[in-house]
């Protein structure tokens, strides 16, 4: 699967950047206890800038993901690829995307949830077989990619990466179908787990979805041109129209003949990740074709409802909190104020003082506003609690800050199970509630009453009052699809 005629020169190359986590650096993670997605798709067919407008769509989805960038364009003859480490903005200048060619292309963010933080894991992917040139962009995570990828080396197969994505270009490369879209379907059959994808060839892009609809993805166009993108927040920057999602189970071909569209997987429930909503996607998004800021507004009023404080001021820790922390108030009747004020310009990573400081992680990120918080009985709103090792210094700052009282007020349920659908989570040991009652953790961290959002609630706020359409697995531990394969250790098995 190595570079081959058809690909342009230097196609497969890498185009450096600034590395998010370099390893013996000294830097340590700026939010590490945090759930992360975090992988963002962009793809056009049929527009005369299709890798500039790609760009401007990687930006607007960089929340997806800040580890990784690339874009691949063609022409109809040849296929070009560029991809490094680091933010859209470090990877490309305008002279670099001056020699991606052509009228369509696709791009991808990464943050990784399988396989290690080094320039071969970066996407697109983009190979040359029997078929010719193919680039292949994927959010999700496949549970069965390490049993699959033993099967594929045991028959002969080169593996160029640790991720569990060049499975997938495996597959499609050993199929012998005739049609693309045929060979596409039968190497996705193979797979289980979480996948919104999308591919380029010389001909077509073409985009998939898995049938319980894990992760987003939504179809625009601008200009005669499609655009298959992870979120809505891309389409609204480049000023292209929404369409509609592409549908869980439904594999999209997008070419000179227009847009086709196919269901070759057997249907299953749908399981849309409810994580979208409280957390992972922009609020300006609209998500499984509901605005993601009305969701987590809704979240909030119902947290008021089931968990009331008798307080002062409710409080977001931002930015994730801020929605709920809208909701809590106007259901509450309490007044909302910037208690934490975030600094924007911190990246991903930063070098400690050698003398050490408290709590310097989160103190460079986050900063308490004394004359908001002084004498206050405070209610902080955040969308979770992970290991609860940030809760706990933010609790600890707003006290330092002259809170008289903390009251923790969670967006959504206590989080108990790792997720194995495309979320990069801690193993089940790792996670607070997992091991912890809530008075338990609610002393972990220090605060004078600490409340989660029902299972129910959570639903309800996010219009699935039934519970049949969102997954809720971190929760209530129910996974959708079986994880007997993928377990915590193979999780961590290519991150090693």
């Amino acid at each position: 699967m190595a570079s081959a005629p058809g690909l342009a020169p230097a196609a497969i190359g890498y185009h450096a950047g600034v590395s998010a986590r370099e390893p013996g650096r000294g830097s340590v993670p700026v939010d590490d206890d945090r759930f992360h997605d975090r992988c963002g798709l962009f793809g056009i067919f049929g527009h005369p800038e299709a890798a500039r407008l790609t760009y401007l769509g990687l930006y607007a989805l960089q929340h997806r993901g800040q580890e990784s960038a690339g874009i691949v364009a063609g022409d109809g003859e040849r296929m070009k690829l560029s991809k490094g480490l680091g933010l859209v903005n470090d990877v490309f200048t305008d002279e670099l995307l001056e020699t991606l060619p052509g009228d369509r292309a696709m791009g991808h963010v990464r943050y990784s949830t399988a396989g290690d933080t080094v320039a071969a894991n970066a996407q697109p992917i983009l190979i040359d077989c029997h078929r010719g040139p193919i680039a292949l962009g994927h959010n999700g995570n496949l549970t069965n990619a390490a049993m699959l990828r033993h099967e594929l080396e045991a028959a002969g197969s080169i593996f160029q990466s640790t991720s569990d994505t060049e499975v997938i270009l495996h597959l499609y490369a050993r199929s012998h179908r005739d049609r693309l879209e045929d060979a596409i379907a039968a190497s996705l059959s193979k797979v289980m787990g979480a996948f919104s994808l999308l591919f380029l060839t010389k001909d077509a892009l073409v985009a998939a979805r898995d049938p319980w609809g894990f992760r987003p993805l939504v179809i625009g166009r601008l200009e005669g041109a499609t655009i298959v993108c992870s979120e809505t927040c891309a389409l609204d920057l480049i000023d292209a129209e929404y369409v509609r999602d592409v549908a869980p189970g439904e594999l999209v071909v997008i070419d000179r003949d227009g847009l086709r569209s196919f269901r070759p997987f057997p249907p299953e429930p749908h399981r849309q990740c409810v994580f979208e909503h409280v957390y992972f996607a922009r609020p300006d998004s609209r998500v499984f074709g509901r605005n993601v800021l009305e969701s987590r507004l809704a979240l909030g009023r119902q947290l008021a409802r089931e968990s009331p404080a008798d307080a002062d001021v409710v409080v977001p820790i931002p930015d994730s909190g801020m929605g709920a922390a809208l909701g809590y108030a106007q259901e509450s009747g309490l007044p909302f104020n910037w208690g934490l004020i975030r600094n924007h310009y911190v990246g991903r990573t930063f070098i400690e003082p050698k003398q050490s400081i408290r709590s310097f992680g989160v103190k460079i990120k986050l900063n308490p506003v004394r004359e908001v918080l002084a004498g206050k009985r405070v209610v902080l709103i955040d969308d979770s609690i992970v290991r609860g090792t940030t809760s706990r210094k933010i609790v600890s700052m707003v006290r330092e800050a002259g809170a008289s009282q903390v009251h923790m007020r969670i967006s959504s349920p206590p989080t108990t199970g790792p997720c194995y659908y495309g979320i990069d989570t801690p193993t089940r040991g790792e996670l607070i509630a997992s091991t912890h009652s809530i008075d338990e953790i609610r002393e972990s961290i220090g605060a004078d009453s600490l409340a989660y959002l029902s299972n129910e609630g959570l639903l309800a706020a996010v219009g699935d009052a039934t519970g049949d359409r969102h997954c809720t697995a971190c929760f209530s531990g129910r996974y959708p699809v079986a994880v007997s394969q993928a377990e915590d250790w193979q999780l961590a098995l290519f991150k090693k």
